[in-house]
C-alpha cells in the first residue's frame, strides 16, 4: 500500500466518525470559538504526551483514537475559520461532508509537496514528536490569537491546522502499521 492510500484509509476512518457524529449532535460545534478548538486539541494532545511518559492509561480512548479527535478538531477549526458567521449554527451533513471533503484535499495536496521535498522524513518519525510537534503549532495559534490574528512572517492560522491534520494522519498510518503502538 502506498502513502495516498494509507492517507485516504486514515482519513477516512476520521470522516466516518465525524459524519456520524454530526447525524448524532447536529454541528454543535459551530459555537466554537478558535482558541475553543486549540483547547480541544491541545487536551488530546496533552493526553497523548501523557500516556506516552506514564506508559499507561486509565481512560478507554487509546492514542489512536486521540490523533482521529486531533485530525477531526483541526477540520473544525478550518471550516470555522471559513464560515465566519456566528449566526449560521446548524449545517447539513451533506455540507459538512462537502467541506470536510474540502479540507482534506487541500491537506493532503499539502504533505503530497511536502513528501516530495522532505523524502517522507515522517516515517523515521516518532510518535512523541508528532505530539510535540501538535503542541508547539497549538502554541503558535495562540499566539497568533493574541496578536489580533496578524503574523509578520510567519504562516497563518489555517496552516498550522493542515499540519496538524498531517502529523495526525502520519501518526494513525504508522499505529496502523505496528511502528508506533
Amino acid at each position: 500500500m502506498n502513502t495516498n492510500q494509507q492517507y485516504d484509509e486514515a482519513i477516512n476512518s476520521c470522516k466516518e466518525i465525524f459524519l456520524k457524529k454530526t447525524a448524532d449532535y447536529g454541528t454543535s460545534w459551530r459555537v466554537y470559538r478558535t482558541i475553543s478548538i486549540v483547547d480541544q486539541i491541545y487536551i488530546k494532545a496533552k493526553r497523548i504526551r501523557t500516556i506516552q511518559e506514564k506508559g499507561e492509561q486509565k481512560i478507554g480512548d487509546d492514542i489512536k483514537s486521540e490523533f482521529k479527535g486531533i485530525l477531526n478538531y483541526a477540520i473544525i477549526g478550518l471550516i470555522q475559520l471559513d464560515i465566519n458567521n456566528d449566526e449560521i449554527e446548524e449545517l447539513p451533513v451533506e455540507e459538512v461532508n462537502l467541506l470536510y471533503t474540502e479540507k482534506v484535499a487541500i491537506a493532503k495536496k499539502l504533505m503530497e509537496d511536502k513528501n516530495h521535498d522532505y523524502g517522507e522524513a515522517w516515517r523515521d518519525m516518532s510518535q512523541q514528536s508528532f505530539a510535540d510537534l501538535t503542541l508547539a503549532k497549538l502554541l503558535r495559534i495562540k499566539q497568533i490569537l493574541k496578536n489580533q490574528g496578524k503574523t509578520l512572517i510567519s504562516e497563518g492560522i489555517d496552516a498550522n491546522y493542515f499540519d496538524i491534520i498531517n502529523y495526525a494522519v502520519f501518526a494513525l498510518i504508522l499505529i496502523e502499521e505496528g511502528k508506533h503502538s
